[in-house]
């Protein structure tokens, strides 16, 4: 395996598993905590009750888009403010996940997944989409 084919695979294997966990966790908004549960959640850490919508929204599309591999860099910019939304909501029950109401490191690690999945780019396993119109070619990617 060259050092390219290397780092192809493994921004393919991060892109497919991020796309996985954003499609889990929305859907565990929806179907387990409800859309009303997960409005009253966003309501009682400060946020507006609306934005769980968008979240939830955004999680399982955003998640589909990641495993089809098209426009990966657009969508997981996309997908950073949830994960740092996350990060701000859990900052308060200190670093471990386990702490009542979940710690702040795995929201943390997230953010840091997704991150290097914009600079990375869809890897293998992707398919190849030219840009949207207006859009930077680096982004189709």
């Amino acid at each position: 395996m060259t050092e390219q084919s290397a780092h192809q695979t493994g921004a393919g294997i991060l892109r497919i598993g991020l796309g996985i966990m954003f499609i889990a966790h929305g859907l565990l908004k929806v179907l387990v905590f409800t859309p009303a549960g997960t409005i009253g959640f966003f309501e009682s850490v400060g946020f507006a009750g609306f934005l769980a919508w968008p979240v939830m929204v955004g999680e399982i599309l955003g998640g589909a888009v990641l495993l089809s591999g098209a426009y990966t860099r657009l969508t997981s910019l996309t997908l950073l403010p949830i994960t740092l939304g996350a990060v701000f909501v859990h900052m308060g029950n200190g670093w471990v996940f386990n702490a009542p109401n979940g710690g702040w490191e795995y929201p943390a690690f997230l953010s840091l997944a997704v991150l290097a999945q914009i600079f990375l780019g869809a890897g293998a396993f992707a398919l190849k989409l030219g840009p949207l119109p207006g859009m930077p070619a680096v982004l189709a990617r």
